[in-house]
């Protein structure tokens, strides 16, 4: 009996396990009932990207701006003319064609309905306090001064600070040349380098190019070697009250914090015949603020259509004993452009300089209050540094 107990269990198990195998593969089969989709939100088609700005060959450039709601909208750059109206098509982009342009970099912004901002079709944008200029570059059948070319490159090198002297966060950029990581045995002058009202540290490279200004003279032979340190020359907030006080809180962070820095941590030499000096605008007034103040320190000290305040007060030192100014400097350099909204002062500081006997070399240029104009003065002044002979080194010591 028990063999066929077995089997009959055996069978009943199968059995089970068939019926078990059907009903499942007849739910798998059974068809799923259906929900109604629910609707998709359909996005509206995308307009065509905006392409701003667009240099045409003939050097002419086409400015765009999105903006069907707006009712006013023009473009304005450091090309000069002016203002120019922008008109809006039936797809709400304005544009206007400019020109032609002579080769060159230069800001510029649009102003909607009142508002000035930046071409949101240009990643190309100018380091500000508070953006509002985009970056165009028209390029020249030969390269300029500024541009880009096959000679070894310098380095720059992105520092952030705590600056005792006024006591908060600062940024800080250095250019050092090409070879200074390689030959670890040399020393270089170093030239500190402002930028104007408004803009930062970044502002001297991002669109004064002055990294490769100084990569294309190095390479040619007309400038020495340097390092090139560019500050934020915003040392004080943007008030009235601030604003007085810019000029000395900035002179404190340079002199207590900037320059031991630099002496600490790069290869420069710590003497006032390695030191030069020189900036643009508001850079400018503290450029020769500084620099005419600290014989001690600076040999070399420029500035570029520079914002100057009571020269007379400001440089009473220099100009009350001319012999001694003149043997102390090695250059006093100052320029402004015949168009610039600053040249009648610095045509008064180059009288009283001359009415006191203080040697120097200013530089009435053609241009505006632009960096066009800038980049040109700094690619004139760098050959003019650091050339003693060892003899007059001795000298002036």
């Amino acid at each position: 009996m028990k063999p066929f107990r077995t089997l009959f269990a055996f069978t009943l198990t199968l059995c089970a396990t068939l019926t078990g195998f059907v009903q499942a593969q007849q739910t798998t089969d059974k068809p799923q009932e259906t929900r109604p989709a629910t609707p998709q939100a359909t996005r509206p088609p995308q307009p065509p990207p905006v392409v701003s700005p667009e240099v045409h060959a003939d050097r002419r450039v086409t400015f765009r701006l999105r903006a069907p709601q707006a009712r006013e909208v023009v473009v304005s750059g450091e090309w000069g003319g002016g203002r120019t109206a922008m008109t809006k098509d039936a797809d709400g982009v304005w544009s206007v064609m400019v020109g032609p342009i002579a080769p060159d970099l230069y800001g510029y912004s649009f102003t909607v309905d009142g508002l000035q901002m930046l071409d949101p079709a240009n990643s190309q944008v100018k380091p500000m306090r508070s953006p509002r200029t985009s970056i165009l570059d028209v390029p020249g059948d030969k390269p300029l001064p500024h541009d880009f070319q096959d000679v070894p490159h310098g380095v720059i090198r992105v520092h952030t600070y705590r600056s005792k002297a006024i006591g908060v966060k600062r940024g800080l950029q250095i250019y050092t040349p090409p070879g200074y990581d390689r030959n670890t045995s040399a020393r270089y002058p170093t030239l500190y380098l402002f930028h104007g009202s408004g803009d930062n540290e970044a502002t001297w490279t991002a669109l004064g190019r002055a990294h490769l200004i100084l990569d294309n003279l190095i390479a040619q032979g007309k400038a020495k070697p340097m390092v090139v340190v560019m500050t934020d020359g915003h040392a004080a907030p943007p008030t009235p009250e601030g604003r007085a006080r810019n000029t000395e809180l900035f002179k404190r962070d340079l002199l207590d914090d900037v320059m031991p820095f630099v002496e600490a941590n790069y290869r420069v030499k710590p003497d006032r015949l390695s030191r030069a000096i020189i900036g643009l605008s508001m850079g400018g007034g503290q450029s020769l603020t500084i620099g005419l103040n600290h014989p001690e320190l600076f040999a070399w000290v420029g500035g570029m259509s520079s914002a100057l305040n009571a020269p007379q007060q400001t440089f009473a030192t220099a100009l009350a004993d001319a012999k001694a100014t003149n043997a102390k400097y090695r250059l006093l350099w100052f320029a402004c452009g015949k168009d610039d909204f600053l040249l009648k002062t610095n045509q008064q500081f180059d009288e009283l300089l001359s009415s006191k006997g203080v040697n120097h070399t200013f530089r009435l240029t053609e241009g505006n209050h632009s960096w066009p104009v800038w980049r040109r003065y700094l690619a004139e002044f760098a050959p003019l540094l650091f050339a003693q002979s060892a003899a007059q080194s001795a000298k002036v010591q």
